[in-house]
């Protein structure tokens, strides 16, 4: 899971309360399942990683990577 580039607050889930009865809130540390900054937290984390292997981001679609070694091309399609 990608890291937050903001503050994000969720409502605890059931089981966790308080011993006053409170209704807290969590503080996310990372992106998690369904939080609408997932998916981008996720291709953010996802082009550091294949980038520093060598492969580089199509400039027509930014699902195509690809790496050149010599003669030899390969492709990465998301």
């Amino acid at each position: 899971n990608g890291d937050l580039e903001e503050e994000v607050y969720m409502k605890q889930p059931e089981g966790f309360s308080s011993s006053k009865g409170e209704h807290l809130v969590c503080k996310l540390k990372k992106s998690i399942y369904g939080l609408k900054q997932a998916s981008r937290q996720w291709y953010i984390k996802f082009d550091g990683i294949i980038s520093s292997y060598g492969f580089v981001e199509s400039p027509i679609d930014n699902c195509i990577y690809q790496k050149v070694s010599g003669s030899k091309i390969c492709f990465l399609v998301l």
